[in-house]
């Protein structure tokens, strides 16, 4: 049985009315039996597109605290060194993980420890593989301070169709591995911000799966 987010649970009793008047109406309207079915087979294929969007699989593993796992499901697009200028004003590795429309969306913590930063920042909404949309774009920026004093911060970005993204994150409030930190809506894009001496054990390229893949181990 597919398990849903809440996030998704009003969208999908507002889209099931709307599609279910539109296709009564056509029925009363066109008498027409070609034009109804493609109707109803088109408004099929409206409902499952996000239905599975909304998708929240339950996701466990067993992990050392010193790894760190994906905190989203899409690809891997990006692994480079940075000057993170908003919290650390340090180097570090990022890893992003670009989210197509057919990935679970759900943002989950990707360590143990307690949130010692998050906040919402309003921007743009540029595509999510541009380079500049994690400095520019609508986001949220979290760190979680791990057990063994070392953080991790990550940033959920908007996209040019992600236009709402929801963060559960709050100042103080401890971080479970795997659980859910936030949701972004029909987007896009999760910036994952590690010591530059961490150890990353995935590559531009690979498919990572949120709360499961294993993206590097700290010092």
């Amino acid at each position: 049985m597919i398990r849903i987010h809440q996030e998704g649970k009003k969208i999908l009793q507002r889209l099931l009315i709307i599609l279910g008047l539109t296709n009564f109406l056509v029925f009363w309207l066109s008498q027409n039996e070609w034009v109804e079915n493609i109707v109803l087979l088109i408004s099929i294929g409206i409902y499952i597109l996000v239905l599975q969007f909304f998708r929240n699989p339950k996701r466990a593993m067993e992990a050392s605290p010193k790894q760190v796992i994906a905190p989203a499901d899409g690809k891997i697009v990006e692994i480079v060194e940075i000057e993170e200028q908003e919290y650390f004003n340090d180097k570090k590795i990022q890893i992003s993980i670009f989210m197509s429309p057919l990935n679970v969306h759900v943002n989950r913590y990707p360590i143990n420890g307690v949130v010692k930063y998050a906040k919402y920042h309003p921007g743009a909404f540029l595509v999510a593989w541009h380079p500049k949309s994690s400095l520019l774009n609508e986001r949220t920026t979290i760190v979680v301070e791990g057990d063994d004093g070392q953080e991790v911060l990550f940033k959920q970005i908007a996209g040019a169709v992600a236009r709402r993204i929801v963060m559960y994150a709050k100042d103080g409030h401890k971080a479970v591995r795997g659980t859910d930190a936030g949701f972004i809506k029909f987007g896009s894009r999760v910036d994952v911000i590690l010591p530059a001496d961490a150890n990353v054990l995935v590559k531009v390229g690979d498919k990572a799966r949120g709360g499961e893949q294993i993206l590097a181990e700290l010092k």
